[in-house]
C-alpha cells in the first residue's frame, strides 16, 4: 500500500489505489429489490410495534450470496453498494410511518405523489446534507466515533465467503414467515392470535399474536427489551384495563372518551377507549425521556458536526476520499425545499419551509453523530420528531394556522424531519462501512440517493395497501407512533385530547425511569396490545436462553448471527406476505372468514417455528 492510501493512518480492506468494480448495474438492480423487500417489511412491522430493525447485515448476506455463488463476482465493494442500497429503504420506511399515517387517521387520504414528494424530500435532504459531514465524522474520527452497526456490517463483508449459509437462512425464514402468513390471514387454516379471558377476574385476558415475525423481533431485540415491552403489556391488560372496569361498573353512563357506559365495555373496547391514550402519554413521556437524556450528547453531537462543515470543501486525488459535488447538495436542498412550499397538495409556506430547513439542519447534524456513539438502533429519532412537532405545532397555531389544516402542516413538516433525521443515521453508518472496506464515498452517496428514489416510489403503494386492508389505528394494524404524532398535534390545534388519561400514561413511565430503567419500551409495550408483546417476549425468551447456555464468545457471536438471519427472514416473509394480502383485498378478492381449525393448532405451529429458531441458532457448527 502507498504513503498515499494510507495517509490517516487507516488501511482499508480495498486500498485507495484499486479500482475494483462498484456502483454497477447488477448492484442497482439488487439493491432495488432488496430495498424495496426490506422498506415493505420495515413499514409493516413499524405499524404493528412501533420499532424496525436494521437490514444491513441480511442485505449484505444476501447480496454476497447472489454476487459471489451464483453470478461469480467477487468485488466488496459492490456488495456494500447493495447493502447501502438496501438500507436506505429500511431507514425512509421507518421514518414515512412514523408520521404519515396520522393523515389517514384523520381521513386526509393524501396522493400517491404527496407521500412521494414528502418521503423523497425527507430521505435527499438527510443524504445531502450529512455530505458535508463525512469528513470530519468518519474519518476525523475514526477512532473515538464506532459507528456499531457500520463496523460490524464491514465486518460481515469481509467474511463474505461464508454468504451462501448466511443466505439461506434469510431466505429459509422469508418463506417460513410468507407461509405462516398466508394461511392465518388468507387461507384462515387456524387464527393468528389467540387470546382467553383470565377466570373470576373481569376483563382480564392474555393473548399472543401467532406470527413469526414478532418472535423474530423479540430475539433481535434480545430479553431484556423484551421482557421491559411485557411488563407494560401485563399492566396494561392485567391492571389497568380489570382495574376502569372494576371502578367503571358504577358508572351509568358513558366516561370521555368512550361512547358507552363502562359496564357495557369489555376488555378489547376498554383498550380502545382508555389504555390506547394511557399508553400515548406513556411513549410521549419515553420519547422525550430518551431526548432528554441524550441532551448532553446532542450538543457535543451538533457542535462538533458543525465543525466538519468548515471542512467539507476540502478535496484530494484520493479514490476513497471523493464526495458528490456541494454545487448538487445545494442544488437539490434548494429545489426541494421549494418543492415542499409551493406544491398544491403540500404547501407548507415560507414559515413552514424555514421551520423544516431549521429542525432538519438540526437534527440531521445531531442523528449522523448521535449513530456513531450509540448506534442506529438506539437513535432517538421518535423522540426528536415527537420534541420538533411540539415546537411545530406550538408555532403554526401561534401564527394561526390552527384546525386540520394547520395539523397537516405540522405533520408534513415533522414527516419530512424525522425522514431526513432516520436517512442521516443511516448515511452514516453506510459511509462507515464503506471506509472501512475502501468504497469510493461518491458511489455510496449516489447508491443512498438512488435508494431513496427507489423507496420513495413503493411507499405510497404500500401505506395505501396497508389503511385500505387494514386501517391505521386498528387492532391489526395500531401505528402507535403515528397515532401519538397524531394526539399531539390534534391536540395542541384543537385542545380536546383527553389530558388525564395522558398524565397518568406519564406518570406510569415516570415511574419507570425512577426504578433505573428506560420507560420507552415499557412504554410501547403499554400502548400495544399484550397479544403484541407477549410472542416478542417468547423471542427475548430464546436468545436468552441460548446466551445463558454458552460460555465461548466466539460460539456465541456466530449463534446470535444466524439466529438475527433467521429471525430477520421471518418478519420479511410474514411483512412481504401480509402487503400481498392487502394488495388482494384491495382488489376485491374475497377471504375465508372463518378459520378451519382452532386456536391450539396456531399454539402448536407458532411452537414448532420457535423451535426451529432456538435450534437453528443453538446448533453447533461443524469445525
Amino acid at each position: 500500500m502507498s504513503k498515499q492510501d494510507n495517509k490517516d493512518g487507516f488501511k482499508p480492506f480495498i486500498p485507495a489505489s484499486k479500482n475494483p468494480p462498484e456502483f454497477t448495474w447488477v448492484a442497482m438492480v439488487i439493491g432495488a429489490v432488496l430495498a424495496i423487500v426490506f422498506g415493505a417489511a420495515n413499514a409493516y412491522l413499524g405499524l404493528i410495534v412501533g420499532m424496525t430493525v436494521s437490514a444491513s447485515i441480511p442485505a449484505a448476506v444476501i447480496s454476497m450470496a447472489v454476487l459471489r455463488i451464483i453470478m461469480k463476482r467477487t468485488s466488496i465493494l459492490e456488495n456494500n453498494i447493495v447493502q447501502t442500497i438496501t438500507s436506505t429503504g429500511e431507514s425512509l420506511a421507518a421514518g414515512v410511518i412514523f408520521t404519515l399515517p396520522a393523515l389517514f387517521i384523520w381521513q386526509l387520504q393524501p396522493s400517491l405523489t404527496t407521500i412521494f414528494i414528502i418521503a423523497l424530500a425527507g430521505g435527499i435532504l438527510g443524504v445531502v446534507l450529512m455530505v458535508p459531514l463525512r469528513r470530519a465524522l468518519i474519518v476525523n474520527e475514526h477512532d473515538t466515533l464506532p459507528y456499531p452497526e457500520g463496523t460490524a456490517c464491514a465486518e460481515v463483508l469481509h467474511a463474505g465467503e461464508e454468504g451462501g449459509k448466511g443466505a439461506k437462512l434469510v431466505l429459509g425464514g422469508l418463506g417460513i414467515g410468507a407461509v405462516f402468513k398466508l394461511l392465518t390471514d388468507a387461507v384462515k387454516a387456524f387464527p393468528s392470535s389467540v387470546e382467553w379471558e383470565i377466570y373470576k377476574f373481569k376483563n382480564a385476558a392474555i393473548g399472543m399474536d401467532t406470527l413469526p415475525a414478532m418472535l423474530g423481533v423479540g430475539y433481535i431485540i434480545g430479553p431484556r427489551i423484551a421482557g421491559i415491552m411485557f411488563a407494560g403489556g401485563v399492566l396494561g391488560w392485567l391492571g389497568i384495563i380489570p382495574l376502569i372496569s372494576f371502578i367503571g361498573d358504577v358508572a351509568s353512563a358513558p366516561i370521555y372518551p368512550g361512547e358507552v357506559p363502562i359496564s357495557e365495555m369489555g376488555f378489547h373496547d376498554i383498550w380502545d377507549n382508555y389504555l390506547r391514550y394511557i399508553g400515548a402519554g406513556a411513549v410521549a413521556f419515553g420519547g422525550i425521556m430518551g431526548l432528554i437524556k441524550t441532551l448532553p450528547t446532542i450538543a457535543s453531537s451538533f457542535v462538533g458536526s458543525v465543525k466538519g462543515f468548515s471542512s467539507s470543501g476540502e478535496t484530494t486525488d484520493l479514490r476513497t476520499d471523493r464526495d458528490i459535488p456541494m454545487t448538487l447538495i445545494v442544488v437539490l436542498t434548494v429545489l426541494f425545499v421549494g418543492i415542499l412550499m409551493f406544491y398544491p397538495s403540500i404547501n407548507v409556506g415560507i414559515i413552514g419551509a424555514l421551520l423544516l430547513f431549521i429542525f432538519g439542519f438540526f437534527f440531521v447534524t445531531v442523528s449522523s453523530r448521535i449513530v456513531g456513539v450509540v448506534g442506529s438502533s438506539s437513535n432517538p429519532v421518535s423522540g426528536m420528531t415527537i420534541g420538533a412537532l411540539i415546537f411545530i405545532s406550538l408555532i403554526l397555531a401561534a401564527v394561526g394556522q390552527t384546525g386540520q389544516a394547520g395539523a397537516a402542516t405540522a405533520i408534513i413538516i415533522g414527516s419530512v424531519v424525522c425522514i431526513a433525521a432516520a436517512i442521516a443515521g443511516d448515511t452514516s453508518q453506510d459511509l462507515k462501512t464503506g471506509y472501512i472496506v475502501g468504497s469510493t464515498p461518491k458511489w455510496q452517496q449516489f447508491a443512498q440517493l438512488y435508494g431513496v428514489l427507489i423507496s420513495s416510489i413503493i411507499i405510497g403503494f404500500i401505506l395505501i395497501l396497508l389503511d385500505n386492508a387494514y386501517g391505521f389505528g386498528s387492532e391489526e394494524l395500531p401505528a402507535p407512533q403515528a397515532v401519538l404524532m397524531s394526539m399531539i398535534v390534534d391536540g395542541i390545534m384543537s385542545g380536546d385530547l383527553p389530558w388525564n388519561l395522558i398524565f397518568i400514561g406519564a406518570a406510569a413511565a415516570a415511574t419507570v425511569e425512577l426504578f433505573g430503567i428506560g420507560s420507552l419500551p415499557f412504554a410501547v409495550g403499554l400502548y400495544l396490545p399484550i397479544h403484541t408483546t407477549a410472542p416478542i417476549m417468547v423471542g427475548g425468551l430464546i436468545s436468552g436462553i441460548i446466551k445463558r447456555r454458552t460460555k465461548n464468545k466466539e460460539e456465541l457471536e456466530e449463534k446470535n448471527e444466524r439466529g438475527i438471519l433467521l429471525a430477520s427472514g421471518y418478519i420479511a416473509g410474514e411483512a412481504l406476505m401480509g402487503v400481498i394480502v392487502a394488495l388482494a383485498v384491495t382488489a376485491g378478492v374475497a377471504f375465508p372468514e372463518e378459520t378451519i381449525f382452532g386456536p391450539w393448532v396456531s399454539l402448536i405451529a407458532i411452537g414448532a417455528v420457535a423451535w426451529y429458531l432456538f435450534h437453528t441458532a443453538n446448533k453447533k457448527q461443524a469445525k
